[in-house]
């Protein structure tokens, strides 16, 4: 399995698709369950349908090439004719209805990154739905909830790194903290050109045509007799918000506010450290959800991974807001934070004294049905093949799907048997790691170990994968299959 060639891998999971079509079909007999269970058989379990009667919001998001006009690489896809994508905004409880329109040379989807939306809605291509066709439209819809900060992007291929993605917020109707002006930082890095598969091809000193192998902590590549490194791609730059740290947003604030953001890290490659020169931030939401308020100098996060954050604003001058790739030399993200009327030199943060771990985060809103021993547990291990990345050794879609049952306490451990961070992403449901609730989890290299619970509560056929879009494209991912 690990040693079918990554060509016909990736045929396969540009639409991502060949272990789920049975889902879209309605009920399959399938094998047994894993962990011992004795059925020979089991049928799957029908998905939930989306709200039904009117939508309270509409939408329409349209995927096209970038016009020459946007100054963005001619390779690049994105929505609405912006980078990111627009902004959507909706209240707790509402039924949002999106319509995706095609004009893309190629099919596409759209996924709602850690909205629990029906299975139906999922966006994953060949395992929730058929992917749009160019020229057609697909309506998405669901209940927007719970409130929080997620985003939205492609799930085919390698289409998020063409810069087919966008914030969705979901506001609360009574936050848990007190703010007077809110801002949206989407932090992603950005190709000049149409991404490519890294994972074959490598020379024997482990670097294909164009590929960066650097960064902290690094193995070599395939065909070197060791451990994959995190090869990534020729990266142009890291933007914040669209924009290159030479050419930086500027957020205005005033002496006394208290000033909310909500980070979102919409890369596809890229693990990023966030700082804040001449202030504190206080961590309020990790992945959405709201958390026991954590004062920090700064917090790591994975693609796929949002914070909210509070800054008071008592300092004034002209500060910048850095975040800087663990895994890359390119030149930081970039923002400065301004106070009205200050024209002085921006300030960069200082050396972090306080950064925020996972072991800070306590869930305001734990997860019910948790409580006591898993029904269901997968002790999996992640790792690098010679062609890609895996799980327990096993490339997607190549590989055995995760079965459960609907109302089980599942437990999932995952150990790294590779050099570097691995930012795992369940799709449909909340898990808790730790005292935190969350949807996306970063494994960290060299034997990192990871353990999070789920409640099977959302049937369907759902995707788990590495949210480095190059480790899924080669294969990091599996589904969590729900049956009878």
């Amino acid at each position: 399995m690990t040693g079918q060639p990554s060509t016909t891998r990736r045929r396969l999971l540009g639409a991502l698709g060949a272990t789920g079509l049975g889902g879209l079909a309605g009920c399959t007999e399938i094998g047994g369950l894993s962990n011992g269970d004795s059925a020979p058989t089991a049928p799957t379990v029908t998905p939930r349908s989306p709200p039904s009667g009117p939508a309270d919001s509409t939408e329409t998001v349209r995927a096209a090439p970038a016009q020459a006009a946007s100054g963005l690489s001619p390779d690049a896809w994105i929505y609405n004719e912006g980078l990111p994508g627009p902004e959507l905004r909706v209240p707790e409880g509402d039924v949002l209805e999106v319509e995706l329109a095609n004009d893309l040379p190629r099919e596409t989807t759209v996924h709602w990154h850690g909205v629990p939306v029906a299975n139906p809605m999922d966006g994953v291509p060949g395992v929730t739905q058929q992917p749009v066709g160019p020229g057609e439209s697909f309506t998405y819809r669901f209940r927007a909830e719970p409130a929080g900060t997620y985003f939205f992007h492609s799930h085919v291929g390698l289409q998020l790194d063409r810069g087919l993605l966008a914030p969705l917020i979901v506001e609360e109707s009574d936050s848990h903290v007190e703010y007077d002006r809110e801002y949206t930082v989407v932090l992603d890095d950005y190709l000049d050109g149409a991404p490519q598969p890294l994972y074959e091809g490598a020379d024997s000193g482990g670097r294909g045509p164009g590929m960066d192998g650097g960064g902290p902590g690094m193995g070599g590549g395939p065909g070197t007799g060791g451990m994959m490194g995190d090869r990534r791609p020729p990266y142009a730059a890291l933007l914040a918000n669209g924009r290159p740290p030479n050419d930086p947003q500027t957020f205005d604030v005033r002496e006394g506010q208290r000033v909310r953001f909500r980070f979102i890290n919409a890369s596809s490659a890229t693990y990023f450290r966030v700082g804040l020169g001449g202030h504190p931030m206080t961590v309020t939401h990790a992945d959405g959800r709201p958390v026991d308020p954590v004062a920090v100098d700064s917090f790591r996060f994975g693609a796929g991974e949002r914070y909210d954050a509070v800054v008071d604003a008592t300092n004034p001058g002209t500060w910048e807001l850095l975040a800087t790739a663990l895994n890359g030399r390119e030149s930081p993200a970039r923002a400065l934070l301004s106070y009205d009327g200050d024209t002085s030199a921006p300030v960069a943060p200082s050396v972090p004294r306080r950064e925020l771990s996972y072991s800070d985060l306590v869930a305001r809103t734990p997860i019910e049905g948790l409580d006591g021993n898993p029904d269901r547990t997968f002790d999996l291990t992640l790792s690098a093949g010679q062609s890609g990345w895996l799980i327990d050794g096993q490339a997607y879609p190549d590989a055995d799907p995760l079965r459960i049952r609907e109302g089980e306490h599942v437990r999932v451990t995952m150990r790294n048997r590779s050099p570097v961070v691995h930012p795992m992403h369940l799709h449909g449901h909340f898990f808790r790691v730790g005292n935190a609730v969350k949807d996306t989890v970063v494994v960290p290299g060299h034997m990192g170990t990871v353990t999070f619970d789920f409640l099977a509560d959302n049937p369907g056929n759902w995707l788990f994968h590495c949210h480095n879009l190059y480790h899924l494209e080669s294969g990091m991912a599996r589904l969590f299959q729900y049956v009878e």
